[in-house]
């Protein structure tokens, strides 16, 4: 399988050479553990913020991201390999992107590799967890999370904050899984490819942590547009409708 791009960049990154990110942020990048975990600590402290509730979605600011790991069980060891996310306000995509490998503790086995195309000599140049989850929980800040089949993304997120930092997401996070249920009800599956395929947006490198950002962002954008048409004009208003699904 082709090698995935090794880096891509971000606005967040410009924004800190030239000098458009706040200090308090930008002096931990290259500082010790201790203060990268003191950062994910107050951005944690910063989330469920109420009058996001009331927010139109389409001025929303999000993150859409997904994770590659060595297997699909966070409490038994299994690791992140590669995050990959993109921003969106509303229904656009912003040309801000994020992606890292991880050096994981964990070796990857061949069917991962066979997967996602990230080998053992891969990761074993690429930054550390805490280095790689400081910077996604930077480039995320204080947006909505968006994800497909958002369990198994959270948990090992949940897992990695706890073992670097010692606390739990608390960021607000949407599933485009759910959402594709209540939307879509008469689908037989709901798996990634198939909720593309249905809304006939090109399937394009699968299990690349940024390639499937960018798809599940194209299709965020698309249930947005259905949702206007049930009057589902804030976050507050998606959750009732998710609650009552």
């Amino acid at each position: 399988m082709k090698e995935p791009v090794k880096t891509a960049n971000n606005g967040f990154w410009r924004s800190l050479r030239s000098g458009g990110v706040p200090s308090a942020i930008a002096s931990v990048f290259g500082a010790p553990s201790a203060q990268q975990m003191a950062f994910i600590r107050s951005l944690s402290r910063e989330q469920r913020r109420p009058e996001v509730l009331y927010m139109p979605l389409s001025k929303l600011e999000t993150v859409v991201f997904d994770l590659e790991t060595t297997g699909f069980h966070a409490q038994h060891g299994d690791e992140i390999l590669s995050f990959g996310a993109v921003k969106m306000i509303g229904d656009k995509v912003t040309d801000e992107q994020f992606y890292t490998l991880v050096n994981a503790k964990a070796n990857v086995p061949e069917n991962i590799t066979e997967l996602t195309g990230i080998t053992q000599e891969m990761i074993e140049g690429a930054p550390s967890l805490i280095d790689g989850l400081h910077d996604f929980m930077a480039f995320v800040g204080r947006s909505v999370l968006i994800a497909h089949g958002t369990g198994h993304d959270k948990a090992f997120l949940n897992a990695a904050l706890w073992k670097t930092s010692k606390i739990q997401l608390t960021h607000r996070i949407l599933d485009t899984m759910m959402i594709g249920k209540w939307l879509k009800p008469s689908l037989g599956s709901y798996g990634l490819d198939e909720l593309l395929e249905e809304a006939r947006i090109p399937i394009t490198l699968r299990h690349h942590a940024l390639e499937d950002a960018k798809m599940t962002a194209s299709l965020w954008g698309e249930y947005l547009r259905l949702m206007r048409h049930k009057q589902v004009d804030t976050l507050e208003d998606l959750y009732a409708y998710l609650s009552n699904f």
